[in-house]
This record gives C-alpha cells, structure tokens and sequence, in this order.
C-alpha cells in the first residue's frame, strides 16, 4: 500500500474507530487477508484505469477483522482495539482503548483546577456520527461520544483526535469538523448495514 494511501487509511480508519458498543461480529485471518486484498485492488484501480468506474464492497467484519490482525504495527502508540459497526445511511459506531495519561501528559499545565491531570490510564472512548462524502470529499459529523460509558464533551474528543492524528503532514492532526480527500481517486464511500461501498 502507498504511504499515502496507507496514511489517510489510517487515519480515517482510528477517527471513525475513535469515533459504541463493540457489536462487531467475529473477526478472522481470512477476513484480514480479504480487506487487505481490496484495499490492493483499490490501490491498483486508481493507478491503472483511472477514468473508469469501480465499485468494491467492503464488510465491517473485514475492516475489524484487519485491525485484529494487519493494524496494530500501523496505529499511534497508546491506541488499540479499534472495532467499526456500520449502520447504514452512513451511521457509523466505533470503540477503541486510548491511553489518555499520554494524551494528559502533553496537555496539562499542572494546575489544580487541571482536568488533563486528572485522566489517565488506558480507557475506551466511544461514538457515532455520519460519515459523508462526495465527489472526492469525506467528512464526518460527529453526533456523540462517551469515555468509559461517560458523555463527553467536543472538545474533549477532538483533544484525543489531534493528540493521536499528528504527523508530519499534519502538525495539527486531523480537526473534526474539517473536510478531507478521499485517497485512491474514489469518489464517494457509501456506508450501509454491515458494510460500505466504494465508488472509484
């Protein structure tokens, strides 16, 4: 897989993640293999027939079953576990562990009305939202989000996001709120029950 596609997977796959009840059915090698196999012809579509259309259905069994076993080496340190309930309509629900000591770490000031020092430990963060896109362009409207079972606020979430999503491409880590590309020349991602539906 190319760095930037890989990446963007990436980064995409751990906001929707971090974006609920772990629902996801059973996760396999074989299905790891199947997504990873797609995400290839995916890749090589883009690559060698560019103007012409393609669509590629993928599973959320496939997806989680990738993250159980291809993900892992791929994702932040002090992020694990990532599982994806696709709803339909474009509904996603998502569940991962997220160490937020590290998170408090590079956020605190060490004053006493802090709330940064107060978090730690490895905890899971839920939500939902609805993934949109479009002629080449994605976003996600985030409708809620709990720690532990516990509603959280925005900001809170999008602090976890931008800790987690920085790199060298972006320094500010990835903004909830804000429109992306969509890599691999596709056009539009059509999330239905269970899975989605690629459109090159």
């Amino acid at each position: 897989m190319s760095h930037s596609l890989r990446s963007t997977a990436i980064a995409s796959s751990a906001l929707l993640a971090l974006l609920v009840p772990a629902e996801a059915g059973n996760t396999t090698r074989a299905q790891s293999d199947a997504f990873a196999k797609k995400l290839a012809i995916i890749r090589q579509h883009a690559e060698q027939s560019p103007k012409s259309s393609r669509r590629t259905t993928v599973t959320e069994n496939e997806l989680n079953s990738w993250f159980v076993y291809r993900a892992p080496a791929l994702l932040p340190a002090g992020v694990k576990d990532p599982k994806i309930v696709a709803v339909g309509n474009g509904k996603l629900l998502g569940t991962v562990i997220v160490d937020l000591e590290d998170v408090g770490k590079s956020k605190s000031s060490g004053g006493s009305l802090d709330a940064w020092k107060y978090l730690g430990g490895r905890v899971p963060i839920s939500l939902s939202g609805v993934l949109k896109t479009k002629d080449g362009r994605g976003q996600f409207e985030l409708q809620s989000a709990q720690i532990s079972g516990i509603p959280v606020p925005r900001f809170l979430v999008q602090e976890i996001v931008t800790h987690y999503t920085r790199d060298d491409e972006r320094p500010n880590g990835i903004r909830l709120d804000d429109q992306f590309a969509l890599p691999a020349s596709i056009k539009q991602i059509d999330v239905g029950q269970g899975q989605a539906v690629v459109v090159q």
